[in-house]
């Protein structure tokens, strides 16, 4: 029987069976025995059997922990499948433990990678950029796409257009997170000027997603850019319209608000679980498309355990048509992302080249017969 344990700090773990911890530690006696009857080969993770024309490596069979973050979003939905209905355990095997812990938003989760306190993370593109340049293209890489779609501008109903939007107060999710740099990018295509501390022109206050749906119905703000399934939540709950869909601003509508980011430390070490995860990814994405209803409940209990905040199945399976769920990573809309950044003053230029490594992904695609997904 798989548990789940929530401690005071909000980490979200799922333990595996227990004849799964009883075969590692099985494994790891076997080891300790072949260990004492001598042999002159080191004690590496990882074995080597060689034949007359090829070298095999083989993955690492001492226990793994992969801490993963994610958010409490529909945009997040195929993390929250993951997590909630056991398909990425599934994917990970016996050997690897998960230990996934929900954020508010991306800024959080890059400190918390150069804290050492992650392996990888479901996150937006502009903060993954901004993890990419503090740490001069060390620290991640971009394994695979998620999201595309399912942001928007919503507003209260008197606000009958961007000229109404002169002294108002408009929310984001966090200064420099993915939302933050599309409303003031917008802002400033519409002529108004915005600054990091709430001045400006129009006032852009950041606040978690969950705090904004209270600001917005007790009429506190003007307006939030939020993902799903907060947008729709604005309109539903809080009376608001929407003014902007993001994917009208877009080639073709597509562009990209969550991927799957993982440290290169983890990703040196472990490709083998980084492919798996992908794969469990690629079957959460199945499992929205193919059963949406049940996917429904599994991303509403996930969102609640994540924000506090509880809400209807049936809701979140609305907002599953504002978003399209792919593995793509739509590399193009990251690199204009990372320009209006720097437009703002909010990202020094960046060289993006090696952000990416679709290597894993498009392992995962291969064996689905799928297309494969480029850097460029």
């Amino acid at each position: 029987m798989r548990t789940v344990e929530i401690s005071s700090n909000g980490l979200r773990t799922k333990r595996r069976k227990q004849k799964g911890a009883a075969l590692v530690a099985l494994l790891a006696l076997f080891g300790l025995v072949v260990a004492a009857c001598g042999g002159d080969d080191d004690s590496s993770a990882s074995t080597e059997t060689t034949t007359s024309d090829t070298t095999e490596t083989t993955a690492s069979a001492e226990p793994v922990t992969l801490r993963l973050g994610y958010f409490g979003n529909t945009t997040h939905a195929p993390a929250l499948v993951g997590i909630e209905s056991g398909l990425f355990e599934e994917a990970l095997g016996d050997n690897v433990t998960l230990e996934a812990k929900p954020f508010k938003a991306g800024p959080e989760v890059v400190e918390a990678i150069f804290s050492g306190g992650l392996d990888a993370s479901f996150i937006g593109p502009n903060p993954a950029i901004n993890a990419y340049a503090q740490s001069d293209g060390t620290a991640i890489r971009i394994v695979s796409g998620t999201a595309s779609g399912g942001a928007y501008l919503v507003v209260q109903p008197e606000i009958g257009g961007p000229e109404d939007l002169a002294g108002k107060k408009i929310a984001s999710p966090q200064l420099g997170n993915t939302q933050d740099v599309a409303l003031r990018t917008w802002l400033k295509d519409q002529g108004y000027e915005t600054d990091t501390t709430g001045g400006g022109d129009v006032s852009v206050v950041p606040q978690e997603n969950a705090q904004t749906l209270e600001t917005f119905q007790a009429k506190a703000i003007d307006g939030a850019w939020v993902p799903e399934p907060w947008a729709t939540r604005l309109v539903e709950e809080g009376g608001g319209k929407i003014l902007v869909d993001e994917r009208d601003l877009w080639p073709d509508g597509r562009y990209v608000t969550t991927h799957l980011i993982v440290t290169t430390e983890f990703l040196d070490a472990h490709p083998d679980i980084v492919q798996q995860l992908i794969a469990g990814l690629a079957d959460s994405i199945e499992k929205i498309e193919s059963d949406p209803d049940a996917a429904g409940q599994d991303v509403a209990a996930g969102i609640e355990a994540a924000t506090g905040k509880p809400i209807k199945p049936e809701l979140v399976d609305a907002t599953f048509a504002n978003v399209e769920f792919t593995l793509d990573p739509i590399a193009s809309s990251l690199r204009t992302s990372a320009s209006n950044a720097e437009a703002l003053g909010l990202l020094d230029p960046v060289d993006l080249d090696g952000i990416y490594d679709l290597e894993a992904v498009n392992a995962v695609l291969q064996e689905r017969n799928e297309e494969a997904v480029s850097d460029s």
